[in-house]
């Protein structure tokens, strides 16, 4: 995917203008680590650079970090001239990222202590204050910087001038078997406008294929319908008791489409009575959750979806579903307050587009 271009006006009409591209990757890197807000990154977090061709293992990252949420953050930078290290990004990035795995908050904070003291920082909570516009909760980031490097909770950057087909069908795999990494594409170029210089950075979301527990198992793939007629026909299938809970969230869905944050798909498994029903967000094709009418109702989790498109709403889905929001976690406590908290989830995740 080449990334898009700026139109301009002169006496001709409009003109694409062309890219100028940037000299060498250190440039980028370079551009990157003075100004890490202009990256779009999912959710948009405070993000605090820590180092720049920072040693990890037999490798050196790009760029180094962490965002207020206390998750550390590894930067790659490509460009297209650099055709045989595009092709090796992945591997290394997942190197980098496993030899910070199981890091304490200290062995992190003593690495980059010299950096921190040039840039007139005490220490890594104070570092992060200078970039967090709201209130640090020092103790609160400690811990939760301790907890991402010992699971291994990081958020990878893809940055490249052309984002090929190929990386991004792995980055949707990736997403798709683990909700332990937050991995961000993001396309950039440079441009002269009128003697101005314009960096103009895009994110690239790749289409997940959510394949769900119980069909990947089996091996079989059913049968896909638009719409939520044959999911509704599909009610009286199911145990009765379970018929109010399964009305509910077929008109949930039904309102989400309505307002045309999301189009609505049903699927049909093979040789079962098991039926989903998914919200897909019109703009991406990829939703927040899965309905599901397999011997009973219940709700199914795409965490790497929420972290992307709507990360506010994760603490308070969780208390309201009693049930960690996972990649597939799933839960039966279906009530109003919880329809209510993911209608404003989706709405949220349809208009930041």
């Amino acid at each position: 995917m080449t990334v898009s271009g700026i139109w301009t006006r002169n006496d001709e009409g409009w003109q694409l203008s062309r890219p100028e591209g940037f000299p060498d990757e250190a440039t980028l890197h370079r551009l990157i680590e003075e100004t890490p807000e202009m990256l779009p990154l999912a959710g948009a977090p405070a993000l605090l650079v820590l180092g720049r061709e920072v040693p990890l293992g037999s490798g050196y990252a790009d760029l180094v970090g962490v965002e207020a949420s206390g998750r550390p953050v590894i930067i790659e930078v490509k460009l297209a001239q650099n055709n045989e290290a595009r092709r090796a990004v992945v591997a290394q990035i997942l190197a980098y990222a496993a030899n910070l795995h199981g890091t304490t908050r200290e062995q992190l904070e003593d690495r980059f202590s010299s950096e921190l003291k040039r840039r007139g920082h005490e220490s890594l909570v104070d570092a992060m204050r200078s970039v967090q516009e709201e209130a640090l909760d020092a103790e609160e980031f400690a811990t939760s910087l301790d907890e991402h490097l010992q699971g291994g909770r990081f958020r990878l950057v893809f940055v490249l001038d052309d984002v090929p087909a190929e990386l991004m069908t792995l980055v949707a795999y990736l997403e798709h078997v683990t909700d332990k990494l937050m991995i961000d594409l993001v396309g950039v170029n440079s441009f002269d406008v009128g003697g101005a210089s314009v960096v103009l950075p895009q994110r690239v979301t790749p289409e997940r294929h959510e394949v769900t527990v119980n069909e990947k198992r089996r091996g079989k793939s059913g049968t896909l319908y638009r719409g939520s007629d044959r999911f509704e026909q599909s009610i009286d299938q199911a145990p009765p008791e379970s018929h109010e809970t399964l009305d509910s969230l077929l008109r949930w869905a039904r309102s989400l489409e309505a307002n045309g944050w999301v189009r609505l798909t049903t699927s049909e498994g093979k040789g079962a009575k098991r039926f989903t029903l998914r919200p897909l967000l019109v703009a991406e094709n990829v939703g927040l959750v899965t309905i599901w009418n397999d011997g009973g109702a219940y709700l199914q989790f795409w965490r790497s979806v929420f972290d992307k498109k709507a990360p506010p709403f994760i603490d308070r889905i969780e208390r309201l579903a009693g049930s960690r929001v996972g990649q597939g976690n799933t839960t039966r406590n279906v009530s109003e307050d919880l329809l209510t908290a993911l209608t404003e989830a989706y709405e949220h995740a349809a208009r930041r587009g």
